[in-house]
């Protein structure tokens, strides 16, 4: 049976502006891999006569509701009250949910290990419903069916949102699919979405199980191949030929399948080669390389810094790029983003080192270089390769895409592909 879902984020926040609706995507991304439609995103204040109209909308043309928000202690926080109300539910007081509460805030709070006695009415759940224990904060989640309907109330916070969605929301829905759904994703970089659907547009037309879609990230495309059948690893199956064909097609562009991102790639690459360390000189990126591989768990061990040089003084002066390239040549240049990548192997002490100077926006620079042009260079013992990038978009795309073709030198140099 195929279900169609409904999310619902409560919030007067979210209608304000003031924090990003996260969540809504996380869940969308979940469900898409259950095989369960989602063809509706409502967002609504924290004001029970609004929800419940948006609630009766939803009951009208889904068969699961997702909510996300409003499960807290305050007075605002009012969903359960009126998803109860609205499918005809009791709230009873939960005593298994109060006492899990009492023991989270002992051990965030050992001092005291006092809860406010607002924060009891959390405590309160539907009648009937499949509690779900929050490990991750106070207030508990909830699933119930009435009137045809399957309803789970998740906790705004992402931080509590998504372990909530993946360790009790999911295992939830999955007793509701027949037979098992599986998916694969290939990453490319080096090709745009417009160019790879124009590709596939035939092949993505005539496939139902597997099935293609493309999906167009900063810089790079995912190809998500997804698949039905009475298991996983006949579903599995089912995709294999598809993800081979796939690969062939685009050759070294695919650099990972389920994988997060190019940068972890480049460190689990280097971390198999042992020994083998990175460093970075960043003009234009404003260290957005070194930010993006220390975001990764265990960056440490391959890392070994970074310089952040904006201006010419400081190419001159700590990475020893000549006056006379950024005299001769400009900042922006191939030779002056060679040094750059020298320099900074030389001053770390790093096997390999990249570097990326260019002209991010909104202007050209004082030598009419225009906008999104982009050299980025990697240096290694006995040689260097630099890369002109010509990119498209704002300042952040444009960082964004120099960063990422400096990892996708990293990873080709170290798969032994054409840099």
């Amino acid at each position: 049976m195929s279900h169609t879902a409904e999310l619902i984020a409560v919030g007067t926040e979210l209608l304000l502006g003031s924090i990003a609706n996260t969540d809504a995507q996380t869940i969308s991304k979940a469900l898409s891999a259950l095989g369960i439609n989602v063809y509706f995103h409502t967002v609504v204040g924290d004001n029970p006569q609004r929800l419940r109209r948006a609630v009766e909308i939803a009951k009208g043309r889904a068969d699961i509701i997702i909510t996300t928000g409003g499960l807290g202690p305050t007075c605002d926080d009012l969903t359960k009250n009126v998803l109860a109300e609205c499918f005809g539910k009791k709230l009873v007081y939960n005593e298994e949910a109060a006492r899990r509460m009492e023991a989270y805030f002992r051990k965030l709070h050992p001092d005291t290990g006092k809860m406010t006695e607002n924060n009891y009415q959390q405590a309160y759940l539907p009648e009937g419903c499949v509690p779900f224990q929050n490990d991750w904060g106070t207030a508990p989640g909830c699933a119930f069916e009435a009137e045809g309907v399957h309803v789970l109330m998740l906790p705004g916070p992402p931080s509590e949102c998504s372990p909530m969605l993946r360790h009790r929301a999911i295992p939830y829905l999955s007793q509701l699919t027949d037979g098992a759904i599986a998916s694969r994703s290939l990453r490319l970089f080096g090709m745009g979405e417009s160019s790879v659907e124009s590709l596939l547009r035939d092949r993505m037309n005539a496939m139902t199980n597997p099935t293609l879609a493309p999906y167009a990230k900063e810089g790079e495309v995912e190809l998500r191949l997804t698949a039905k059948a009475g298991s996983e690893a006949a579903a599995l199956a089912l995709i294999a030929p598809a993800e081979a064909e796939l690969k062939e097609q685009f050759g070294d562009k695919v650099y990972g399948v389920d994988v997060p991102s190019l940068e972890w790639v480049c460190l689990e690459l280097l971390k198999k080669k042992k020994g083998l360390t990175l460093s970075a000189a960043e003009s234009c990126t404003g260290g957005l390389m070194a930010k993006r591989i220390t975001d990764l768990p265990g960056a440490s061990a391959v890392f070994k810094g970074g310089v952040v040089s904006y201006t010419n003084e400081v190419k001159e002066n700590v990475l020893k790029v000549p006056a006379g390239l950024l005299e001769e040549f400009g900042a922006v240049s191939e030779p002056v983003a060679r040094a750059m990548a020298q320099g900074v192997r030389a001053l770390t002490g790093s096997d390999l080192a990249l570097s990326a100077t260019g002209v991010a926006g909104p202007d050209r620079d004082d030598r009419d270089n225009p906008v999104g042009l982009v050299y980025v260079a990697l240096a290694w013992e006995g040689g260097e390769h630099v890369r002109t990038v010509h990119a498209a978009g704002g300042r952040s795309r444009i960082r964004t895409v120099a960063a990422s073709h400096g990892f996708d030198l990293v990873r080709r140099y170290l798969e032994g592909l054409p840099l």
